[in-house]
């Protein structure tokens, strides 16, 4: 409970008691990753319950709401390291800029368009169908930061590195549990569901392996990024395939 309690505090904005021995836990607990996806994504599909011509405004402001702007902020930095010529040492430099270039903007742009984008598509679903999908998305999501976090290497001392050095390959077994549940949800929307779950991954993935090449590994920004993009991904490949 005080691993979960530190997920829930950290990844979201739900307003939970939780310490720096919370914090400890949770950094040792990547299991609970995915369970917060259940939260969050249970949360937001409150937002399907609008009329349609609201529920994409209404989606963004749900996960706003939920999940602060941490993550969002992760994908905006990551966004300008991408951009930038240089070396490794000069895209992390571009990490710690306070500074918003072009490329943060550009990234920031294409995740709140899509999300909207995919609001207008959520609200044509069958109620049962939009749920499970925003359900999904978000545990897969979810499910590729702890990906991160069992299978990367931190680039320096730091807010990944309190997660990587202390979970392993072997690790993944715990998200994946969790997880897998969610292949249920395919009842409501058929193979459309178990994408939503492995999208995500492949963002983790791709992103992993471009922060190792650029940045000498991964970092709390990446985590953000993988969030974000991870989502986007889920709830797109659903939309593709329901």
């Amino acid at each position: 409970m005080s691993a979960l309690g530190g997920a829930v505090g950290f990844l979201t904005r739900i307003p939970v008691s939780a310490d720096g021995d919370d914090w400890d836990a949770f950094a040792r607990a990547p299991w609970t990753f995915p369970i917060v996806g259940w939260l969050v994504g249970g949360l937001a599909a409150l937002a399907l319950l609008f009329p349609p011509t609201l529920v994409p405004f209404a989606y963004l402001v749900a996960l706003v709401l939920l999940t602060g702007v941490n993550h969002v902020d992760g994908l905006a930095d990551l966004g300008d390291a991408m951009v930038v010529h240089g070396d490794s040492e000069r895209r992390r430099a571009v990490l710690k800029d306070s500074e918003v270039g072009v490329g943060a903007v550009l990234a920031l742009g294409v995740a709140l368009v899509g999300l909207a984008v995919a609001g207008l598509g959520l609200a044509r679903l069958p109620l049962r169908v939009g749920v499970a999908l925003v359900v999904a998305s978000e545990i897969g999501a979810k499910l590729a930061m702890a990906t991160l976090v069992c299978t990367g290497r931190a680039s320096h001392e730091g807010f990944a590195s309190a997660f990587t050095q202390q979970c392993g390959p072997e690790d993944m077994l715990g998200p994946l549990v969790v997880a897998v549940p969610a292949v249920g949800l395919a009842a409501f929307g058929g193979f459309a569901m178990s994408a939503a779950l492995v999208a995500p991954l492949a963002v983790a993935w791709w992103l992993r392996r471009w922060a190792t090449e650029n940045l000498g590994g991964v970092n709390g920004d990446v985590f953000g990024a993988t969030n974000e993009l991870g989502r986007l991904a889920g709830v797109y490949a659903g939309l593709l395939l329901v």
